[in-house]
């Protein structure tokens, strides 16, 4: 798919916008990714991660982009032995899991209507 996305583009200087658009259209109906605290998840098999194939997985980047992320640092942290556990119950890490589910899809709502605006303004101009 991205080699036939690269070759589609051409090299006026929208070329570079119509393809993110567009790569960014096709990956939409992905499942995305939410957090939640296993400790309030009964069914394990929602752990595994299903292109990857494996059935137990967390995910995290660099504490300092999310607070998810600095969450799950100190959980793994804390589970090694390299830190005290936090003081948090597990409702309360679910709540902030929801949370946090709640504000990237917002965000993610915003990206898919400023795509669908600059798409609109695209076939506008082109047609």
């Amino acid at each position: 798919l991205q080699k036939s996305l690269n070759e589609i583009f051409g090299a006026d200087k929208y070329s570079r916008a119509r393809k993110e658009v567009l790569t960014y259209m096709f990956s939409r109906p992905m499942q995305m990714a939410l957090y939640f605290c296993t400790g309030v998840m009964e069914d394990e098999t929602l752990f595994r991660h299903y292109a990857l194939n494996v059935p137990f997985y967390t995910h995290f980047t660099s504490p300092i982009r999310r607070y998810a992320d600095i969450i799950v640092h100190r959980l793994l942290s804390a589970s090694l032995g390299a830190n005290s556990p936090i003081k948090m119950e597990k409702e309360e890490i679910q709540r902030q899991a929801e949370h946090c589910n709640d504000r990237k899809m917002a965000s993610k709502r915003v990206q898919e209507l400023s795509g669908d605006l600059f798409f609109s303004i695209f076939v506008r101009v082109r047609a």
